[in-house]
């Protein structure tokens, strides 16, 4: 990192993980080119995930090449007068692995739901069996993360 001054300790990335709306995973497409997106996740430990269709862009990029990066972005607030942003960010690097098992499909599933609609849980049971064939599942398995903060 060149902002030695902005770095922020690795639990605070965790926390930029579990706070942000949304994130972009960054992967390698079909011809090679990078291929960027928002995704909804969740986290459990050291691992972030994510659904997607099974056919797709982004299902075949992660199957064929794994290694991806995801950025998430906490607080921001715009500093007009100073023409600047304050910020909260974490970059994590990581190989995806996909998850096939139903079991582990349904509690993937049931960790973005919680995180992302915790007041719609008693509906999660019925959606997630309605969906669960049609849906892929996969886990980033974190190696590196760093955090980045201006304030």
């Amino acid at each position: 990192m060149r902002r030695k001054d902005r770095e922020m300790s690795e639990s605070f990335a965790w926390e930029i993980v579990d706070k942000c709306e949304y994130a972009f995973l960054a992967m390698t497409a079909e011809d090679g080119m990078p291929y960027g997106l928002p995704v909804t996740i969740a986290r459990q430990g050291r691992s972030v995930f994510l659904h997607s269709a099974q056919e797709g862009r982004k299902a075949s990029c992660l199957r064929a090449r794994p290694r991806v990066c995801l950025t998430c972005v906490g607080d921001t607030q715009i500093q007009e007068e100073q023409f600047t942003t304050l910020f909260e960010s974490a970059v994590a690097f990581g190989t995806v692995r996909e998850i096939t098992e139903d079991s582990g499909k349904t509690e993937a599933l049931r960790l973005i739901c919680q995180r992302h609609t915790p007041h719609n849980m008693g509906q999660f049971d019925e959606a997630a069996a309605r969906s669960l064939a049609r849906t892929a599942i996969f886990c980033i398995d974190v190696d590196e993360i760093t955090g980045k903060c201006k304030r």
